[in-house]
């Protein structure tokens, strides 16, 4: 248990405050001071999802369809960044990861500009520390999400490679839509995904295909 519940803020967790939450501060110092993780090849950068916990959300299923029809298990470390702050995917189940109550692709514009910053900072922190503990790094995420890891890896001088495509985002994206970019559950995305990691593990391609 990362925070137990006799030492839990009243503040509620609701809301942009989410972002800078006591608790969501305590437990990412949690995970980037005292927290060890595996060692293995890959660590793949997931962003949170809606549902909770992540491992049962809709898209983290087709996610985890796609990583280990290519990907050994034993070869791959999940974690999940964003409005969690950053999350191995082994404890999303823990308070306050599984409590908060918060969209940030539904908040103003100054709320998501606050945000690349900030998640960037702990992200940076967690790469920095562990960066022994993986061979290669592979983020799956776009529009802010993306920003941040952009960012991270400009920090730390660490380099990850980012998913989807650019060109695969360019051709998806469609300025009238309110995400713009659309959904990481796009086909498309789940195909590069599917092939940037097939090519790191150095087996053939093939089609992304998932069940919903």
């Amino acid at each position: 248990m990362i925070i137990p519940p006799d030492e839990r803020s009243s503040q509620p967790l609701e809301g942009p405050a989410v972002l800078t939450h006591p608790d969501m501060e305590r437990a990412w110092r949690h995970i980037v001071e005292e927290y060890e993780p595996p060692r293995r090849e890959y660590c793949i950068l997931l962003t949170c999802s809606m549902r909770r916990p992540y491992h049962e959300s809709p898209s983290h299923r087709i996610y985890d369809q796609i990583i280990f029809s290519v990907l050994p298990r034993e070869k791959v470390h999940l974690v999940v960044f964003g409005t969690c702050g950053v999350v191995p995917r082994e404890l999303d189940g823990e308070y306050p990861f599984m409590n908060y109550r918060f969209m940030l692709g539904k908040s103003d514009p100054s709320v998501k500009r606050a945000f690349v910053p900030h998640e960037a900072m702990r992200l940076a922190a967690y790469l920095e520390r562990n960066r022994d503990h993986y061979e290669h790094i592979v983020a799956y995420a776009i529009g802010v999400f993306r920003e941040a890891v952009m960012l991270a890896s400009e920090m730390t001088g660490i380099p990850i490679k980012l998913l989807p495509n650019d060109d695969t985002i360019t051709a998806l994206t469609d300025p009238s839509r309110r995400f713009p970019a659309g959904s990481l559950m796009a086909q498309e995305y789940l195909q590069d995904l599917a092939d940037a990691l097939a090519d790191m593990e150095g087996v053939p391609r093939k089609e992304a295909v998932f069940e919903r």
